[in-house]
């Protein structure tokens, strides 16, 4: 049955949906690029969105055009000189069909393929845009090679884009190569099983000055291997990410790929010989040639040096180069200035003196934070987050805020933001018109807590009110802050609620795009996948969409070629809450120093689900805190500025994006106060150090004196313990600073192999300089891991914390252990919090402290357990099968009181304190949790009087 043409009316309708598909397709694109346009224009990045654009256009249409034009004249080159006569031979007969059949369409065939191999190496190209502005804007090191003794730019900024365009010049080569073979194969001039001559004369000359090419650019990425052998890795066992020469690189390697260079010329030039002598056997000996010595002299040469020369004398040959190794490194990362000093750690008061002067240092060397970032974060979800649509992070800040005398206070600090899934009611006009923003800031001091075991406000309640300046609270930006949200149009957001009920609040900010457009709001719609935002009559004038909305998104967005740390801090300066954000330059390209892995190297025990790491997977060997970057939490405005004014990546990417990076000079002094040494900065540096505080090239190889980071003991994640922030003195320092610490254990042995820390003062002269007290390992110190054993196993401690476990049914918490030297030994501190069974959120309620080989003490507060490690004081209970002190402040129990008596007024003091604290009436909630320590204090007591009972009497 004949099928008959479709009706006229029936193509004109094929023909509409065609038109209609196109252009529906052409919109989805167009908005892509529109909102990203209007985005950064409303950011004032708009310089940032054309650079990178027009650099991706610009390498697209210039690596597309010569690929698809190189292409293209060899297909059509291999055409023309093909034969006038095919052979008479099955062969040629098969193939007439299809050059028959490609005949009226060979242009377009033509113009088809050379488009497709041009779109595809285009859009390969446009991804190297990176290394494109970084070759042409490159600022050199000052800094030079040992090997080559050419500049570090060299290897950081041009030999990535000279890879780059031999790896499409090899990619050229071949295509060409294969379509020329295959034009010439198709029209008769290379012949498989035809009788006579396998290829034309044309044919041969064609290919082989392909051939010629290629090997050619054989010829250059040898003599770019040269180089590549300074920022190559390679295994040695006193280091990971080992990276530059090595004894075998630069006494075999090195000459091999110099050889090698002159053999493929040779070769080359046999290949371009072939238009006059129209054979193949010249270049084929000479390809045959360099394979072999690509084996020979690349491969096994190296090899027999190694095992005959290296092997027998490694640590003595391979000297020279450790020690270049260990510069780069330590130049890479900024640790040369390391100051490595040692220190006893095993002080021993010899009199009552000297235990006096101890208790009395104790206090100037450092102010313990005892409230936990990374604990209480529950506390100021239950006492302050007001409302169920506000939250606060699971892990809280610190920051430094200055008391009423003007001193400077450690401060926990956290901003109530938008919860989205805590909305009473969720529809779309709730979750992004009326539920906006969050509110406020919360803040507690960091050395002190309140009563009952919370922490102490400093700044609460809500609208927040305390110590902090007046600011503008309203919280449009934060890290929890991932929807958009549409404000300033018809429809009121929701401000705050209290007692008078629910305050509304129109947006007053420029931030966002402008939603006026009926264009913007088609292409959003298209781009959210929400079609309502095209008709919502909640929408109108001066409705403007807020997105992008986390810090790290922001800074990201409007600075790509920084890498941005796992951790924005706010801090409220000059009437507002700013977001920090510390952001990194980075290379994989610094000769001879070692690669670290960012993600690995930034993973510690709260980095799963509580904060996130820097980068998963990049690798890199040369790293810089070079920008300091704001974002404004109620308009989003993003300030970057420069912080190393040194540093040749940041100038380098700076006269890429001129205008963007503000000068150091404009950091203003409120800022400056709050700006602090990063912790994945600091992670990076400390796991380099664990290998890079050794300077010496023969205890470098032996690896006798590695350390590593000790796994966090206050915790079964097995992870690295995080760093600390804690205002301290070191021995060489006068002071008390703001600092950032860590601990470093000998390899695989748990006793303490050195304390770190670094100046964390932004204000202060010595910011980023790195103090490293390193122990002797001839009289073992108690590491993080046998301190926290030593806590656990002591018979006094244990009991009272099997006693506060039994009260409730409660969960025992241990805060940050806090590792301070003092005096020529190492004072240890950690805070014991009590999350009972009726209260999800923990309460500090007493505090653990450990001093050389005192014997460890467990009090209700720092000060008590300070005053009785050094001795000034008895403790205040004690171990089973010990005689009360009388200098102690030991709670007798009643002669009737048992231990289930006292834990039942106990259990009444608590629920007494849960009644108090559900309605407001904190002083009633005092009153409780002070009946509550002494029913606990009674219950301890009686549970050891019973013990000893029932001790004699077995006796």
């Amino acid at each position: 049955m004949r099928v008959g043409r479709p009706s006229r009316r029936a193509r004109t309708l094929f023909m509409t949906v065609g038109v209609l598909a196109v252009l529906a397709m052409l919109f989805v694109m167009f908005s892509g690029f529109w909102t990203d346009w209007l985005w950064y224009r409303s950011v004032k990045y708009a310089s940032v969105f054309t650079t990178t654009l027009w650099t991706k256009i610009g390498l697209f249409a210039v690596f597309g055009v010569v690929m698809a034009v190189v292409v293209g004249v060899n297909i059509w080159l291999a055409h023309r000189l093909r034969p006038p006569l095919s052979a008479m031979s099955m062969e040629q007969q098969s193939l007439d069909r299809y050059r028959m059949s490609l005949a009226p369409f060979k242009k377009w065939v033509l113009l088809a393929i050379s488009t497709v191999i041009g779109l595809i190496a285009g859009a390969s190209a446009s991804g190297e845009w990176r290394t494109w502005l970084q070759w042409i804007n490159g600022v050199p090191f000052g800094q030079k090679d040992p090997q080559f003794g050419k500049d570090v730019a060299f290897y950081a900024f041009d030999l990535p884009w000279y890879r780059f365009l031999l790896s499409f010049g090899f990619a050229a080569a071949v295509l060409c190569l294969v379509a020329a073979a295959l034009t010439h194969y198709l029209y008769g001039g290379l012949r498989l099983t035809s009788p006579g001559s396998r290829a034309t004369a044309a044919a041969t000359g064609h290919l082989s000055v392909l051939l010629g090419i290629f090997v050619s650019l054989k010829a250059i990425a040898y003599w770019l291997d040269r180089y590549g052998l300074a920022v190559k890795s390679s295994g040695l066992r006193s280091a990971d990410g080992w990276t530059g020469l090595r004894y075998v690189d630069a006494n075999a390697y090195l000459p091999a790929k110099t050889i090698l260079f002159f053999i493929a010329v040779i070769c080359a030039v046999l290949f371009f010989a072939t238009l006059w002598r129209r054979t193949w056997q010249l270049p084929v000996i000479g390809f045959g040639l360099m394979v072999l010595s690509a084996v020979l002299i690349g491969g096994l040469y190296p090899a027999i040096v190694q095992k005959f020369q290296v092997q027998p004398n490694e640590q003595a040959k391979e000297a020279p180069y450790i020690k270049q190794n260990i510069k780069a490194t330590r130049d890479a990362y900024d640790i040369q200035d390391s100051k490595v000093t040692g220190y006893k750690g095993d002080y021993q008061p010899g009199s009552k003196g000297e235990s006096q002067k101890l208790r009395d240092n104790a206090d100037t060397t450092a102010s313990m934070r005892l409230l936990d970032p990374n604990v209480v974060s529950p506390a100021f979800q239950q006492q302050q987050q007001v409302r169920g649509y506000y939250q606060f992070p699971s892990t809280l800040d610190v920051d430094r805020y200055k008391d009423k005398d003007g001193v400077e206070q450690d401060t926990v600090i956290g901003l109530r933001e938008l919860n989205i899934a805590g909305i009473p009611e969720r529809n779309w006009i709730n979750d992004h018109f009326k539920y906006t923003h969050g509110y406020g800031a919360v803040a507690a001091k960091g050395t002190e807590i309140s009563e009952g075991g919370g922490p102490k406000y400093t700044e609460s309640d809500l609208p927040s009110k305390g110590k902090l300046p007046t600011y503008e609270q309203r919280i449009y930006y934060g890290e929890k802050t991932t929807q958009y949200s549409i404000v300033g149009g018809p429809q009121r957001e929701l401000d705050y609620s209290d007692d008078s009920g629910e305050k509304s609040y129109t947006y007053q900010g420029k931030s966002g795009v402008s939603l006026a457009n009926p264009v913007n709001r088609a292409a959003y719609a298209v781009a959210f996948g929400e079609p309502q935002i095209l008709y919502s009559g909640a929408i109108g004038d001066g409705s403007r969409i807020l997105y992008n909305r986390t810090p790290k998104e922001r800074v990201e967005a409007v600075a790509p070629w920084l890498t941005i740390d796992g951790d924005a801090y706010p801090a409220v300066i000059n009437g507002r809450v700013q977001w920090i954000v510390d952001a990194y330059t980075t290379s994989n390209g610094y000769p001879y120093a070692s690669r670290t892995t960012l993600g690995d190297t930034t993973a510690d025990s709260l980095t799963n689900g509580q904060r996130a790491v820097m980068a998963q997977q990049n690798q890199v060997n040369y790293i810089r805190n070079s920008v300091k970057a704001t974002v404004d939490a109620y308009d989003g405005s993003v300030k970057l500025y420069q912080w190393d004014k040194a540093d040749p990546v940041l100038k380098t990417w700076m006269k890429s994006f001129p205008g963007t990076v503000e000068p150091r000079s404009a950091i203003s002094p409120q800022l400056m106060e709050h700006l602090r040494y990063p912790q994945d900065l600091f992670k990076v540096q400390r796991q380099l150090l664990t290998t890079y505080h050794v300077t010496d090239p023969g205890t470098f190889y032996t690896g006798s004196e590695r350390w590593q980071i000790p796994n966090d003991p206050t915790n079964k994640s097995g992870n690295s313990v995080p760093p600390y922030y804690l205002s301290m003195k070191m021995p060489d320092q006068k002071d008390q600073t703001f600092s950032l610490t860590t601990t470093f254990t000998p390899n695989k042995r748990d006793n303490l192999g050195a304390f770190m820390a670094v100046d964390a003062n932004a204000t202060s002269g010595d910011y980023g300089k790195i103090r490293i007290l390193k122990l002797p390992s001839e009289t073992p110190v108690p590491g993080p891991q046998l301190v926290q054993s030593k806590f656990n196993s002591d018979p006094q401690i244990a009991n009272e914390l099997n006693i506060l476990k039994k009260f409730g049914d409660s969960e025992i918490e241990y805060g940050n252990l806090l590792t301070v030297p003092l005096d020529g030994g190492l004072l240890y501190v950690e805070p014991v919090y009590l999350r009972g069974a009726n209260t999800n959120y923990p309460l500090l309620k007493k505090v653990l402290v450990s001093y050389g080989d005192n014997k460890p003490v467990l009090e209700n507060s720092l000060k008590d357990a300070l005053d009785v490690v050094f001795g000034k004081k008895a403790p205040s209970s004690t171990a089973p099968g010990e005689e009360p002190s009388t200098g102690g402040e030991t709670t007798q129990p009643p002669s009737d009181q048992t231990v289930q008596e006292a834990l039942t007024d106990a259990q009444k003091a608590y629920e007494a304190g849960e009644k108090a604290r559900v309605d407001g009436d904190w002083s009633a909630y005092g009153d409780a949790q002070k009946k509550l320590k002494e029913a606990l204090d009674r219950a301890a007591a009686a549970e050891k009087k019973a013990e000893k009972k029932g001790g004699g009497s077995g006796g």
